[in-house]
């Protein structure tokens, strides 16, 4: 299998997923994001380096494995005429394509770890928050070009225009929701430089992602989180609705299968 085929796949790409293809996709997943992950964590140290790269194609897996049954049940109830095997793989595609566009970001962000005040100078602190929105910039793209990508595939395989775009919304929602939670438990990703390099955390199950975010929003607000989430989500999801209705405009769906 060629990177053509897994950037712009033939009609019947979701039809009977091979396990040769599906291990080829998760290769391919599993190298981009480690390649990837350790330029995350590189700028902490190595080991840390080594950490992330190890955490980040667990956290992929986790999110799939948790949710497959799901998003297979999603994909059958919204009237995508997708099975089990075959939504697990649309997924799979997903986040392959996210891989790959991270994985050949490696040597910049590698780079960017290199020539970034080391964890122990005066300027840690901001090089530290710098880093973290330069690598949630990069995440956020290549996690929305990935899911435009999905999207176009669902519409090309649905029966109707409908069931892809609902498909997609609600494993969004469902993986975007699980995906979060394992994040928080297998932090640290970047290393903050005032803590001792590791692994996982002393206390890893203790809270939850949604309120760690919550209480850090309604302190940066000054207790206006509310409108200030409504505002986030808004600007997050205005791009991605635009994109999907140009995405109905220019792609026409496949006569349904019997």
């Amino acid at each position: 299998m060629t990177f053509r085929q897994l950037i712009h796949p033939a009609a019947d790409w979701l039809d009977a997923p091979t396990p040769r293809r599906v291990t080829e996709v998760a290769l391919i997943t599993c190298a981009g994001l480690a390649a990837y992950g350790f330029t995350v964590g590189y700028w902490r140290s190595p080991l840390m380096g080594v950490y992330v790269a190890v955490k980040m194609p667990l956290l992929i897996a986790l999110t799939l494995g948790c949710n497959g049954l799901l998003n297979g049940l999603l994909g059958i109830l919204l009237g995508t005429g997708l099975g089990f095997r075959q939504s697990l793989f649309a997924l799979l595609t997903s986040f392959a394509l996210a891989a790959l566009i991270l994985g050949s970001l490696a040597p910049v962000t590698w780079l960017l770890a290199w020539n970034a005040p080391p964890p122990d100078s005066p300027g840690a602190g901001q090089a530290h928050a710098a880093y973290l929105v330069s690598h949630t910039f990069l995440i956020g793209f290549a996690g929305i070009s990935a899911n435009l990508h999905l999207h176009r595939l669902l519409t090309a395989t649905a029966p109707n225009r409908t069931a892809a775009t609902a498909t997609l919304l609600a494993w969004l929602g469902g993986n975007g929701f699980l995906g979060a939670q394992f994040s928080w438990i297998l932090r640290p990703f970047f290393g903050s430089p005032t803590l001792e390099v590791a692994f996982l955390r002393a206390d890893p199950m203790r809270g939850n992602f949604y309120q760690a975010v919550w209480h850090a929003l309604q302190h940066l607000t000054g207790g206006n989180g509310v409108p200030a989430l409504a505002a986030i989500l808004l600007m997050l999801l205005l791009p991605i609705a635009r994109a999907i209705q140009s995405n109905h405009q220019t792609t026409t769906p496949q006569t349904p299968r019997p």
